[in-house]
């Protein structure tokens, strides 16, 4: 079932979409149904930046086993890396 509630957080990254790659700065998280994925209902999750136009989007559609695997996978890596290193703050 939909829950039609969308949770969106403030983010700092890079995306990669049709025109190439464009800075992120949102994410949406919510339990609809899926424009392309062949289930009923999926975890989509929209990376953007709103302020670039609907073309700065990259979005995914994931089963709800798969959203937690890479919720676990992310844990995983950040845990394994030396602290801070995937800190906004770390010099390139």
């Amino acid at each position: 079932m939909c829950t039609y509630e969308t949770q969106t957080v403030d983010i700092e990254g890079a995306g990669k979409g049709a025109a190439g790659w464009f800075d992120l700065t949102q994410a949406s998280v919510y339990v609809d149904h899926p424009h392309r994925a062949p289930f009923g209902h999926t975890v989509n999750i929209d990376f953007a930046n709103p302020g670039q136009g609907p073309t700065a989007r990259v979005a995914v559609e994931l089963t709800e086993e798969a959203a937690l695997a890479l919720v676990a996978a992310i844990q995983q890596a950040i845990a394994a890396a030396p602290a801070g290193l995937a800190s906004a703050n770390t010099p390139v």
